[in-house]
């Protein structure tokens, strides 16, 4: 672990929101201070909180982007942000299904050159 206090915190913090810390950040920890910092001014710009959103709406955003990039470790640390979020099921079906409809009309948008020739 990193001998600096302000990673320690930072940890702490992204422990207490989510229940866990994602493998990759405790490996950027380790070996790039530096990387971690830029990631969490990232995070802070692009979820303020004073931010137009809630917290809980700012979570499904990033899960369904997460889950739109087929990002595994964003997946989990979101689906573990909602269990801390007590986000509803009702919510987290809806953002899924938002997310499924979404790439089916990207096939479909992505097919239309083999609609045009089946023409």
């Amino acid at each position: 672990m990193s001998q600096n206090p302000e990673v320690e915190v930072m940890l702490n913090k992204m422990r207490a929101g989510m229940g866990e810390i994602p493998t990759a950040i405790e490996k950027v920890a380790e070996v790039d201070e530096s990387l971690l910092f830029e990631h969490m001014r990232s995070s802070g710009y692009a979820m303020p909180p004073d931010g137009a959103l809630d917290t809980q709406t700012r979570t499904l955003v990033y899960l369904a982007a997460a889950l739109a990039a087929g990002s595994q470790p964003c997946i989990q640390a979101m689906a573990n942000k909602a269990v801390m979020q007590k986000i509803p099921h009702d919510k987290l079906m809806e953002t899924v299904k938002i997310v499924r409809y979404a790439m089916a009309t990207r096939i479909i948008g992505e097919a239309e050159p083999i609609f045009n020739a089946m023409r």
